[in-house]
């Protein structure tokens, strides 16, 4: 039967990085030919498709009562966002920080990672908690679309076509079923082997949610557009945060094991680290990035052992 589940991690990690790819593209062109400015599109559309993994499988976690992998997923993928990604982005490319966005950007998530530590400190995430980041999320959205709203993108083709409802509905469809096929296969997995859930959660599913994160990062900076590839990964752990985790615990409270404290606190010394990796020359060279490689492998070696 683990042949089997792991089998079933590999189909449901391809269904979450295929179907985010067709909802994020059939919505993107669905709101350019209905006007809608480009940065608003990035903003909402695109943060939410790479983090719809996320959501699929910390939602579906959190209804199945394997809440230690909806915690251990968000953390788990913010911390694989900002270590390996980040990181192995940087050592192919030095990434250069934007002072006018990703120094806020960072910011914010670092205030953010730092608000769940303090809400989950006394082991639980509430209802009222949960809509309180998912609130967070709207106000920063707000801001960024007011502060830089910028023009509607011109699009050669403006009529309306039904191809992109289909990617929208059908890439929304994979990224469900994807992410509860996930779930159940890791869960197996973990009882089968012995390992926690949060283990699973932490490495297995935070790795297969991270995929459209890495993709678009490493697609970006192999182009040179470095900005673009840094800011992906700070937005989709600020969404991931604020509106994945905040979502699902106004749907479903979620109970924080004492190693899911743990995970939260480490999330924050990583988003630290990164906000001061950047700040000290705009850049995050080669060397720094090699430096949160090891240390969020060391992470995981941890969690693991």
């Amino acid at each position: 039967m683990v042949v089997f589940d792991v089998l079933f991690v590999g189909v449901a990690v391809v269904a979450l990085w295929f179907g985010a790819d067709q909802f994020v593209t059939g919505a993107a062109r669905l709101a350019r030919r209905l006007g809608v400015p480009g940065l608003v599109v990035g903003l909402t559309v695109v943060a939410f498709g790479t983090s719809a993994p996320e959501f699929a499988v910390t939602l579906d976690a959190a209804l199945a009562g394997q809440t230690d992998i909806s915690v251990a997923n968000v953390v788990g993928s913010n911390v694989l966002n900002l270590g390996f990604i980040l990181g192995g982005v940087a050592l192919v490319r030095a990434l250069t920080a934007s002072t006018a966005l990703l120094r806020r950007d960072t910011v914010v998530l670092v205030l953010s990672s730092l608000v769940l530590v303090a809400l989950v400190s006394d082991g639980r995430l509430t209802r009222l908690e949960g809509g309180l980041l998912f609130g967070a999320l709207l106000v920063y959205l707000g801001v960024l679309a007011r502060v830089g709203g910028g023009s509607v993108e011109a699009d050669a083709d403006q009529r309306f076509h039904w191809a992109d409802v289909g990617r929208l509905v059908g890439g929304l469809a994979l990224v469900v079923g994807g992410g509860h096929l996930l779930v159940v296969s890791a869960v197996d997995i973990a009882q089968v082997v012995g390992v926690s859930e949060w283990v699973i959660g932490l490495t297995v599913v935070a790795a297969g949610t991270s995929l459209p994160e890495f993709a678009t990062s490493m697609a970006a900076a192999t182009q040179g557009r470095t900005g673009i590839s840094a800011g992906n990964l700070v937005g989709s752990c600020i969404f991931n945060v604020l509106g994945v985790l905040g979502l699902a615990a106004v749907v479903h409270p979620l109970p924080v094991a004492p190693v899911g404290i743990e995970g939260a606190t480490w999330l924050l010394g990583t988003t630290v680290l990164v906000l001061v990796l950047f700040y000290t020359e705009e850049v995050l060279s080669r060397l720094e990035g090699g430096l949160l490689v090891v240390l969020n492998a060391a992470n995981w070696v941890v969690n693991l052992l």
